[in-house]
């Protein structure tokens, strides 16, 4: 029989979190590590577009998407339908040992999407941090080189190495090292924080002489960034910074690689962010939207440099596992047909426009920024620039009570982010927005 198609709309029917989720997260205290953490105890039975449904059966709005990872929407048809059937068939074999077609048509559509109309080869992985240490791995080998730059509020992951490359120590490195050597920090363009202004050419220069002084050019195999920064505080770099970096990197044989993990795949309103100024990187490290919610991740990079890893250099037992690869092309095919990039830009401009109202009344949000779908705002202490996490707190946990999932982030633990799928329902994205906004208001 049929599961009956889930009501994109709000409701509530208990107190939130309800009786049977309480009852799991008291199974759950007593089976589950507790340095897996979650935002708010709602369990989750189903889901739908922009709606989850919890175990008590409230219908939940989802500004989230699971980090910006179901982008097409929560059981988009076209990746249930590719998962059931390509699960009927066969679930692994492992591509290093019987490497089969969906695999490679992964790889071709994203040679195909990503910024670049040069020759590329692709390598698929299961997570962004996966993908992210193989692009290190691939930089290193090209150019003989071992330096890694990274930036000041920068998040690459939870191994090893991308805790290293990750910025911020608490939650992510805290009493987890010693760390990956020959990583170097140096300064991001951040607006709202920058000297008032400093353009993005400036804080690149700014960026490029601490490069050449703490690493040394000779000594660099790669720059990593992300074009937008996710979990450091959706942070835009001002106009002209990445290009300015990525033009250095091109004239002192450096590697540009972008982590497009959580920008990528239409969230920006173009397919992946480095488009919005013509940034072709030599590496890009995609994941979360690429599948639909299923665990894949890619590195796609120029040919030349791809193919000088010599042969079983790169790889892993269920990297590009092929259930993954047929929700990864369904997603991509789900993109493509409905316009989801144009559609982040509409709901951006949605969100920014509630925002703005918000702001206009509340003198604790010191700053909007984003693009596309990918938005937020900081909080602050009214009249200052210091940071309020403990507001971004409050005001997360009283959207989860109301049924809105929304998410915090960033360096200083201040900055609320929205993510919604880019299949939400006007009336949804309305709704939710002014639960958030009614959470703002009660805080002053």
């Amino acid at each position: 029989m049929d599961t009956p198609r889930i009501n994109q709309s709000r409701r509530i029917v208990t107190e939130l979190p309800g009786p049977r989720s309480k009852e799991l997260d008291a199974r759950r205290r007593a089976a589950v590590a507790p340095g897996v953490s979650s935002v708010f105890p709602l369990y989750i039975e189903r889901g739908e577009g922009a709606v989850l449904v919890d175990v008590d059966g409230n219908s939940l709005i989802d500004l989230g998407s699971g980090i910006a990872v179901v982008s097409v929407g929560h059981a988009a048809p076209a990746v249930v339908e590719a998962v059931q059937a390509q699960a009927a068939e066969f679930a692994h074999t492992c591509f290093m040992v019987s490497p089969y077609e969906q695999y490679v048509a992964v790889c071709e559509a994203l040679n195909a999407r990503t910024p670049g109309d040069h020759e590329k080869r692709s390598a698929l992985f299961n997570s962004g941090a996966e993908a992210v240490e193989n692009a290190v791995k691939i930089a290193r080998h090209v150019t003989g080189r071992q330096g890694v730059v990274v930036f000041d509020h920068a998040y690459h992951g939870r191994t090893n190495l991308t805790m290293a490359l990750t910025a911020k120590n608490m939650p992510y490195r805290n009493r987890f090292g010693p760390f990956a050597p020959e990583v170097y920090r140096v300064a991001m363009s951040y607006p709202y924080r920058d000297p008032e202004g400093m353009t993005g050419a400036e804080a690149a220069a700014r960026a490029v002489e601490q490069i050449e002084r703490q690493v040394g050019v000779d000594n660099a195999a790669c720059v990593l960034i992300e074009p937008i920064q996710g979990e450091g505080g959706f942070i835009v770099p001002a106009p002209g910074f990445l290009p300015a970096v990525a033009e250095w990197c091109r004239a002192n044989g450096v590697l540009f690689i972008a982590d497009e993990i959580q920008t990528g795949f239409c969230r920006t309103g173009d397919w992946f962010a480095c488009d919005d100024e013509g940034v072709v990187p030599d590496l890009i490290t995609t994941a979360k939207a690429m599948a639909g919610g299923m665990p894949l991740a890619a590195v796609t990079g120029r040919a030349e440099l791809m193919d000088d890893v010599h042969v079983g250099g790169l790889g892993g037992t269920y990297g590009g596992n092929p259930v993954s690869c047929v929700a990864a092309l369904a997603s991509i095919a789900t993109m493509e047909d409905q316009d989801l990039a144009a559609a982040a830009t509409k709901i951006g401009a949605v969100i920014g426009e509630r925002f703005t109202a918000m702001q206009a009344r509340n003198p604790g949000i010191g700053d909007i920024r984003g693009r596309g779908a990918m938005m937020a705002m900081e909080l602050v202490r009214p009249g200052t620039t210091e940071p309020d996490p403990d507001a971004a707190r409050r005001i997360v946990a009283a959207c989860h009570r109301a049924g809105v999932i929304t998410l915090s982030c960033g360096s200083y633990g201040n900055v609320l982010r929205l993510l919604p799928p880019l299949v939400i329902e006007p009336e949804l994205l309305d709704d939710g927005l002014g639960v958030l906004a009614d959470a703002i208001s009660a805080e002053r």
